[in-house]
């Protein structure tokens, strides 16, 4: 048996601050590499006591703990993250990052309402000479874009919701996402493929995949509308069984990590056609056939 130990370790002496990721790309590639070593927790061999160690690094003066430190600490993210509410997905455990080092949003479903972009907007607004980029982080088996799909499948289960307000803002608003998937599931695989034991369940990850990529169009848009040049929005959907984020190939690349969205139209066409035929979502299709 392995024991797995997950340590913040803060040096309150002489240490100085953490470096943040100098733009974008180094961003994407310090949270890619933190993800990496997550998931591979399993894998790495433990020491002559049966444990592996995995070691973050806190700067003390995130946590006000700095030698003659007077006052608070100063938010200084790399990145803002939008994430959902579920609780199996903890955002700064998965990327190896600590506190201080990335701006959380979570909702359910990932749902863009106002309160998520202005929550968005004030970071960039007020923390924009730290955060280098924007993660839209969906994660596989979620619960809203489940319950979207269900609705889609079977609309009399929606009927019980008519009441329930807020809920059924939160499905409305996926509702578009999932028709969109399917409309692609009957292109893709022909007009039986409703019927295939594995659509449900393939229907609710590319759904998923399609949710995260489409705000974070969304969100791209409205940097760009509000002139917030060399800002970049990725997204990734988190595996809960396999502990790592995932992105639709590009290039061949499956498993790519954290991904740019589509920048058009026709870039989401594409998108759809990657996320069907990537052997994630196609093996749950043709699951049991």
């Amino acid at each position: 048996m392995t024991t797995i130990d997950i340590i913040y370790r803060c040096e309150t002496q002489g240490s100085p601050a953490t470096p943040r990721p100098a733009d974008t790309a180094a961003a994407v590639l310090r949270l890619d590499e933190g993800n990496r070593g997550f998931a591979a927790l399993l894998d790495q061999p433990p020491d002559r006591s049966g444990r592996t160690q995995r070691i973050v690094a806190v700067d003390p003066r995130d946590l006000g703990l700095a030698s003659g430190a007077a006052q608070a600490p100063t938010q200084r993210p790399f990145a803002a993250v939008l994430g959902c509410s579920d609780a199996r997905v903890p955002v700064e455990l998965i990327f190896n990052e600590g506190p201080n080092d990335l701006f959380v949003v979570r909702v359910a479903g990932n749902t863009l309402g106002p309160d998520v972009l202005g929550s968005l907007k004030y970071a960039v607004d007020h923390l924009g000479d730290s955060i280098k980029l924007i993660v839209v982080l969906g994660h596989s088996g979620c619960g809203a874009l489940t319950a979207a799909v269900d609705v889609f499948l079977r609309p009399a289960v929606y009927l019980p919701l008519v009441t329930k307000h807020s809920l059924r803002a939160v499905l409305d608003s996926l509702i578009v996402v999932v028709q969109a998937a399917a409309r692609k599931f009957h292109d893709v695989f022909g007009p039986d493929v409703a019927r295939r034991p594995g659509y449900r369940q393939a229907l609710i990850e590319a759904s998923i995949v399609s949710n995260v990529a489409l705000a974070a169009y969304s969100i791209q848009q409205e940097l760009d509308a509000a002139g917030a040049t060399g800002l970049q929005t990725v997204y990734g959907v988190y595996l809960l069984d396999a502990r790592r984020v995932w992105a639709p190939p590009v290039g061949g690349n499956e498993g790519s990590g954290l991904a740019p969205p589509p920048r058009d139209e026709t870039g989401f066409a594409e998108l759809g056609n990657l996320i069907l035929r990537s052997d994630r979502i196609s093996s749950l299709i043709t699951a049991g056939t």
